[in-house]
């Protein structure tokens, strides 16, 4: 894993990236609606790049495997 995707964003900064509001962020962690795992640091929420980029990646559709 490089430097680069080992970078935390804040809950804000991964909103931003995914598209999704702040507030989404909070609900799917609170609820748990999906696998996005996030780090605590203290009481601070944030997200690894990685994560966030593997996360989008199992949620594309209409590719065929070749």
């Amino acid at each position: 894993m490089t430097e680069s995707e080992n970078t935390l964003l804040t809950r804000a900064e991964a909103a931003a990236f995914l598209g999704v509001s702040k507030g989404t962020l909070e609900v799917w962690a609170c609820t748990k609606r999906y696998p996005l795992p996030y780090v605590k640091v203290g009481r601070l929420v944030k997200y690894r790049l990685s994560d966030l980029q593997a996360f989008v990646a199992a949620r594309v559709v209409g590719l065929e495997s070749v």
